[in-house]
């Protein structure tokens, strides 16, 4: 919320080993609401959920477009002025948001609701002729606790994922200008993160680089648990390191984190042993 504040712990985390920047003015954690700003339209039916559809309401938003600029603009413009090689990506489903943003020197648009939000971001995106992180979401943040369960994660997150890069293609934006990420935590229930996580290889096959951010979130605190209460966020960074860890092993590309020192060093390791099984060296 103070940008010099902002800038600060930007600047210790690219000191620490960050490659990237991720800068974001709107929650999406779980309860949060938003206002996208396309139309409501059904939630897909899902194999073990009831064949009705059911209409999304229109949300009334935390914060608006313009609280929302009045946030990243000034943390952009004066991480730019600061350390100009900073690579940035602006956290927004808002393509008003990503336009402003990339004028003031973000090179990456992440949004969370994989382009469906706005329907002109595909178009702003291809315009712009930046970087993009395309996110698997299922339904919106206030609606995660009564979706229904998924048959097979996996199988669901790949379909989709593959339908909206595919739309966003379609649409202008270049294949090569997208990454991936199946949205860990995002309308996916505890127990359902632990096979996206196992099968995680799978998603290669979409033939896209993978990001994956499974930093401090609510199924590790779930599984690391004691007394029956969830570990609270500051003492879930080991297991953090471990989904890292499982990820690189199995093609992540990019990891979302906040711990990043921790991060890139577990990386560093771990990307050793990817290399090393690649060259068949077992000195």
């Amino acid at each position: 919320m103070d940008r010099d504040r902002a800038v600060a712990h930007a600047l210790r985390q690219l000191e620490e080993g960050a490659d990237i920047i991720d800068v974001g003015g709107e929650s999406t954690r779980p309860g949060a609401r938003v206002s996208p700003s396309s139309d409501p339209k059904p939630i897909p039916t899902l194999p073990t959920a009831d064949p009705s559809t059911r209409a999304v309401p229109r949300f009334t938003t935390a914060i608006t477009e313009k609280e929302e600029l009045g946030r990243v603009i000034p943390v952009i413009t004066e991480l730019k002025r600061s350390r100009p090689s900073t690579v940035i990506s602006v956290d927004t489903y808002r393509a008003t948001v990503a336009r402003a943003a990339i004028e003031a020197g973000a090179e990456i648009v992440n949004d969370v609701s994989g382009f469906r939000w706005d329907a002109d971001m595909p178009k702003t995106v291809a315009a712009l002729k930046c970087g993009a992180v395309l996110m698997h979401m299922r339904g919106r943040p206030e609606e995660w606790r009564t979706l229904p369960p998924v048959g097979d994660v996996v199988l669901l997150v790949k379909r989709e994922l593959k339908e909206w890069a595919e739309n966003a293609v379609l649409k202008g934006v270049k294949r090569e200008r997208l990454v991936l990420d199946p949205g860990f935590g995002f309308g996916k229930k505890f127990e359902e993160n632990y096979p996206l996580l196992a099968r995680f290889e799978d998603l290669q096959t979409l033939g896209f680089p993978l990001l994956a951010g499974t930093s401090r979130k609510s199924f590790i605190g779930r599984n690391l648990a004691h007394d029956g209460k969830d570990a609270p966020v500051e003492k879930r960074l080991f297991g953090t390191l471990a989904t890292q860890t499982a990820l690189i092993l199995k093609g992540a590309h990019v990891i979302r984190t906040h711990d990043v020192l921790a991060t890139a060093e577990a990386a560093r390791v771990t990307d050793a042993v990817v290399n090393a099984s690649a060259s068949g060296y077992l000195g």
